[in-house]
């Protein structure tokens, strides 16, 4: 599993998840563009990866609800490097809230970051993929909420939901061009975004933070363990890495067993 010579943006890259692929990339030889909203932990990340992995590495700040600076990001990376292969839609939020009690503000925000976020990267991605006449690889960071729901997620269940739908359209326009797309579901991975989860979620619940890592998030998966980020990275590598369209338009779900897809 190698990316020598190919240069990889990842969204929501700076902390979690989205580090891991990032590093994973790197080890892997890629040139690596860290895109996050924050612009001091991004620049503090590529500096890190870059010492640790001796891969190049920079970082870039943006809005991935924001259509300009998307296609500012993927025009720069093209300028800098000649060439863009390899994105991983990654950024997300979270939001706890009861469906009756939900904003439409709330809702809104959720489905931009998740679902156009994606939706303005893969296709910025996809036509510089077009361009280059060599295909690419196009990645998205779900969840096994792509697949199923839980209460207080409403609008997080619905955005992971379209995601699946919007890669395996990508995958079948981007076919013919050899640009493949696929879905990572993880499950409980303990990132900041989890972390801050499981208070809410003990509150909303009336329960100890204990019961609410024990038989909620984990209760369902066959070791009662949490998804390791470098178990979501080694997947994304993988996909990132696979050489042909035998692999496209498929979501592998990461979980330690929750979801048996």
């Amino acid at each position: 599993m190698q990316l020598t010579n190919k240069v990889s943006l990842i969204t929501g890259a700076a902390s979690g998840i989205g580090f891991g692929i990032a590093k994973s990339y790197a080890e892997a030889g890629s040139t690596v563009v860290i895109v996050d909203l924050n612009r001091e932990a991004s620049e503090k990340a590529a500096a890190e990866l870059s010492q640790s992995t001796k891969a190049e590495v920079i970082a870039l700040q943006a809005d991935v609800t924001n259509e300009n600076t998307i296609n500012d990001i993927v025009k720069t990376v093209v300028e800098k490097f000649g060439h863009l292969d390899v994105v991983n839609c990654n950024a997300g939020i979270q939001i706890i809230s009861s469906f009756t009690e939900f904003t439409f503000q709330q809702w809104q925000k959720i489905l931009n970051v998740h679902l156009n976020g994606s939706f303005l990267l893969s296709k910025a991605a996809m036509q510089q993929m077009m361009q280059q006449k060599n295909g690419g690889t196009i990645i998205v960071t779900g969840s096994v909420h792509s697949f199923l729901a839980s209460k207080d997620k409403a609008a997080y269940v619905t955005a992971k939901h379209a995601q699946l739908g919007m890669v395996r359209a990508i995958a079948k326009e981007g076919g013919p061009y050899n640009i493949r797309a696929n879905l990572i579901a993880p499950g409980y991975v303990l990132t900041p975004l989890v972390e801050k989860q499981i208070p809410e979620q003990a509150q909303a619940f009336g329960i100890s933070e204990e019961d609410v890592i024990k038989n909620i998030m984990l209760k369902d998966t066959v070791d009662g363990k949490f998804t390791t980020i470098e178990d979501v990275a080694r997947v994304s590598l993988f996909l990132a890495s696979f050489p042909s369209n035998a692999l496209t338009g498929q979501s592998i779900v990461v979980s330690n067993g929750w979801h048996m897809d």
